[in-house]
């Protein structure tokens, strides 16, 4: 039945990968009405034929998916590791590199070295090639400050990126992902500044939208993980946790504790974190490049995932470290043939699965009626290209808030 709408604008003339309840729920040669940069109507074209629109855009067939959510990145830092990548392939161990100052300490000393502008700068370098592969959502971590000035400028960084791109950028404050080495022998004392000072500053200022920490053997442990949560719980931040990348800890069912948005890494997670997290609500994000260049071999329980329907995430991970990959589309190939993942669980791990990590899945992740209008357009026959092509940048059109990109 023909409807009776006004909008700013129609788009049409492709099938619809809507992606609701993480399913491609396709609507064949279908139409999506904007206004305000909200979608205001989904459905056919043909249902569309009275709908008066101030712009019009006939994409002449391919695929419309929701715009692409990477929810776990670290694109904010100064200088680079390339160097070390290539010392470590030429047999160099890792105690040999952070013996000789490198590791992420390098990278601590680069991001404190770095002014406000060049971590701009060089964040938004990375932050466009994602944007060109049909990103329009990203979170992006603190972290590589590890003091009180150089975390707050990395989360003003942060929120200074979020006014220069056509994306929406979440920012989580991550001071407790290592220690300082000013703390090397006194950690709990960088834990109290982190609780004492740093998070309630982050707060007035209103830098973050979340806190993160890393639970693991050689970064904090879950006593010091529980200061850092109750204290972000105390100022009304929500959590996101780094846990059970290389060892279990207990760190999902710590994070699902605290009711955290998501548990990231998660290689080493036990039936009991997937239960509690099931039980919490918290995603699974899942970093394929950080386990393709670490060359892991213990993969995430996935199948546990799907058995708890503990919803699964994807995301670039993007770092100098352990990911510096630059592409979202490749790790949804990436979880596919490493970690097991069908290419509808993929594309919504990037999606619905993507926003609920960020706490925006009733305004993000697919395409309904009353969510933003944030949508990419795809050349392509079928939803599963994008999952299926290696590399090379697929061509698109981003609509961003109802724009053309």
């Amino acid at each position: 039945m023909a409807v009776r709408i006004e909008c700013d604008s129609l788009w049409y003339g492709a099938d619809l990968v809507t992606m609701r309840d993480g399913q491609y729920n396709l609507i064949a040669d279908g139409a999506i009405a904007v206004a305000d940069g909200q979608i205001v109507w989904i459905g056919t074209r043909s249902e569309a034929a009275d709908i008066q629109a101030l712009q019009r855009t006939d994409f002449g067939g391919g695929i419309i998916t929701p715009g692409l959510i990477d929810c776990h990145t670290h694109l904010v830092f100064g200088g680079d590791r390339s160097a070390e990548f290539e010392q470590r392939l030429n047999g160099v161990s890792y105690a040999e590199i952070a013996a000789q100052g490198g590791g992420i300490l390098s990278t601590v000393r680069a991001t404190r070295a770095a002014s406000l502008d060049e971590l701009i700068s060089s964040a938004r370098w990375r932050i466009e090639r994602l944007l060109a592969e049909g990103v329009t959502t990203l979170e992006i971590k603190s972290g590589y400050g590890l003091d009180e000035e150089s975390e707050l400028r990395m989360l003003q960084a942060i929120r200074l990126l979020a006014q220069q791109v056509p994306a929406d950028v979440l920012a989580t404050c991550l001071a407790a992902h290592a220690f300082p080495p000013e703390f090397k022998q006194n950690p709990d004392g960088w834990v109290d500044i982190i609780c004492q000072r740093l998070l309630p500053e982050v707060k007035a200022q209103q830098l973050a939208d979340a806190v993160d920490a890393f639970c693991e053997h050689l970064a904090f442990s879950p006593e010091q993980v529980t200061r850092v949560f109750e204290r972000a719980q105390q100022l009304g931040l929500p959590v996101k946790l780094h846990a059970e990348q290389l060892s279990s800890l207990g760190g999902g069912a710590l994070a699902a504790r605290f009711n955290a948005l998501s548990a990231d890494h998660l290689e080493y997670a036990t039936e009991s974190d997937v239960q509690a997290m099931a039980q919490h609500g918290t995603v699974a994000v899942l970093l394929p490049g950080a386990f393709y260049l670490l060359r892991e071999t213990q993969r995430p329980p996935v199948g546990l995932f799907r058995q708890y329907q503990v919803p699964m995430a994807l995301a670039s991970d993007a770092n100098p470290g352990t990911s510096p990959a630059l592409s979202l589309r490749l790790m949804l190939n990436m979880a596919c043939t490493l970690f097991g993942f069908t290419p509808e669980e993929a594309l919504a791990g990037v999606t619905l699965h993507g926003a609920k990590a960020l706490g925006l899945e009733k305004t993000h992740g697919t395409l309904e009626s009353g969510k933003v209008a944030n949508f990419v357009h795809w050349p392509l026959a079928r939803p599963a290209e994008l999952v299926y092509w290696l590399g090379g940048q697929l061509p698109c059109q981003v609509i961003y808030r109802g724009e053309a990109q």
